[in-house]
Formats: C-alpha cells, sequence, structure tokens
C-alpha cells in the first residue's frame, strides 16, 4: 500500500518534471522576430521566428529571394535576400563572419547558381561556410526562386553576454 501511495505521490511531480524537460531549448533561448508590422504578422499567422538564439548558436528561418514584375537579372531579387539576412543576422548579435552553414533551396538550379554566387560573394569571405544547394519544385510566394537558411555560431567573448 505504501508503494502505491508513494507512487501516487511522484507522478504529479514527475508529470512536471517531464513537462519542464519539454519545455525546450526555446524556452531558454532569445527569439528573434520581425520589426516590421506587416511581417511579424505573418510571423505569427505562420508561427515562425526571424532566428533563434541558444547559447552560441543563431538559427535563421528561410529567407526567400524572388523576383518583382519586369525584372530580368536574379541577381536583385538576391541582393534583397542577403540584405535581409544581413539584418536579421545582426538583430540576432552576429555578423557574415560568424555564418558556419548555408542551406539554399532552389527552383532551377542551372539557371540560379551564378547570380547568388556572384551576390554570395560580396557577403561570404574566406574562409567560407559549409553550402548545401538543393533543387526544389517551388517556393512561397510564388515569385520565390531561392529560399536560403543560416546557421552562426557567435564568437566566445560574444557567446559570454
Amino acid at each position: 500500500m505504501r508503494v502505491r501511495s508513494l507512487a501516487a505521490g511522484l507522478l504529479p511531480l514527475l508529470l512536471t518534471l517531464a513537462h519542464s524537460a519539454h519545455a525546450g531549448a526555446r524556452q531558454e533561448a532569445r527569439v528573434v522576430m520581425a520589426t516590421d508590422p506587416a511581417e511579424l504578422r505573418y510571423q505569427q499567422e505562420w508561427g515562425y521566428a526571424s532566428a533563434v538564439v541558444s547559447g552560441d548558436m543563431v538559427t535563421l528561418s528561410g529567407v526567400v529571394a524572388g523576383v518583382r514584375a519586369g525584372e530580368t537579372d536574379l541577381r536583385a531579387g538576391y541582393v534583397r535576400a542577403f540584405e535581409r539576412l544581413g539584418g536579421i543576422l545582426r538583430d540576432a548579435g552576429v555578423s557574415w563572419d560568424d555564418v558556419i552553414d548555408i542551406t539554399s533551396f532552389h527552383t532551377d538550379l542551372t539557371t540560379q547558381m551564378p547570380a547568388i554566387v556572384a551576390v554570395k560573394s560580396q557577403y561570404i569571405k574566406p574562409p567560407y561556410p559549409t553550402w548545401t544547394a538543393i533543387q526544389v519544385s517551388r517556393l512561397i510566394p510564388d515569385n520565390g526562386i531561392t529560399e536560403i537558411k543560416i546557421v552562426a555560431r557567435k564568437p566566445r567573448e560574444a557567446a559570454a553576454h
């Protein structure tokens, strides 16, 4: 009997601890949201952040490069995307020098690689991060040509703050 009552008494405590453990790293992290009200509404509706800073790691959501009506040079869309990514990196307390991994999702790798490489080289300098480029069938929004996702790591002195 005593064992049963002890187990029954411990069950709520164990469930509470399990729930606390499940709360996860985001509870201890700094979440970076958009400052633009329209973009912030979109993030809240879809349920995502611009970036999550957890310890010394900074993970950015993908930013979509798109072409505007009448644009024929893909580089303009990539410049806008890299500028947006740079702003998020700044808001998260890191820079392009802290980027350790890039993943890009392309609707047409063959035609898009020269343009993204040209623009990326204006922001990313040696030593280079890892980079994986993946072909996909489509992106949101419909004018999206490439989605770029970044992981950065804070320098040791910055991570301590």
